[in-house]
């Protein structure tokens, strides 16, 4: 069975990501700790042997970053005009490139367990499951995996509000979908956020965390 687990990324460019942090981040601190979280998660990926890494990456000026971080990995720059849309191209590129199953997850969960990605790499092999979400703390998903392309799961929905999971759930269940639920988790979006995961950081199940707990040791 071939299988690939995609990383949503974006380029760690000042001004462009978690600007949520900011403040009380300057918005090159901010994307010095997304760089942390994006170089966590290449390695954590990179540990799931029996499954193709792949980077989805915007802007598409970030090719060489992403070159030079990932340069085993399959790159695919994202298209769309919304987080759906380029969901949605990401599984159809691949799913039609000849993998049977793609799990998809975004780059600021530095703190998900390995574990977590095992399972839903086990789940993805069963005939039984059609859908695997991990559920969000904030309502929406941290991973969704398919294998068959599934429009109807991202357009014309609304984004980055507690609705999302919720909808998602009653969108593939009209379809008669057969949905398995990976453990809740959480990003990293505000301060309060960037206090847990600095508690977190004292966790035996973190410890790999070597460039996010680096930029700690600078900023904190």
């Amino acid at each position: 069975m071939r299988q690939a687990v995609v990383m949503m990324a974006k380029a760690p460019q000042a001004g462009e990501v978690k600007t949520r942090l900011c403040p009380p981040l300057t918005f090159e601190a901010a994307a010095a700790l997304y760089r942390g979280f994006l170089l966590d998660t290449v390695a954590k990926i990179a540990a799931l042997d029996t499954a193709q890494p792949v980077i989805s990456y915007a802007p598409a000026s970030g090719e060489a970053f992403f070159a030079e971080a990932v340069p085993h990995w399959t790159r695919l720059p994202q298209e769309g005009a919304d987080l759906g849309a380029r969901m949605h191209h990401c599984f159809t590129q691949l799913l039609a490139q000849g993998y049977d199953h793609v799990l998809l997850t975004g780059s600021d969960l530095p703190t998900l367990p390995l574990y977590i990605f095992r399972q839903a790499i086990q789940w993805s092999a069963s005939p039984q499951i059609d859908v695997i979400l991990g559920p969000s703390e904030d309502g929406g998903y941290y991973l969704i995996g398919l294998r068959a392309p599934c429009p109807a799961l991202f357009m014309k929905m609304t984004w980055s509000t507690s609705e999302v999971l919720a909808d998602t759930v009653r969108r593939a269940t009209r379809l008669g979908l057969r949905i398995a639920y990976l453990p809740t988790w959480y990003d990293i979006d505000t301060p309060a956020d960037l206090t847990r995961l600095h508690a977190a950081l004292t966790q035996p199940y973190t410890h790999a965390l070597h460039h996010t707990r680096a930029w700690f040791a600078l900023h904190w």
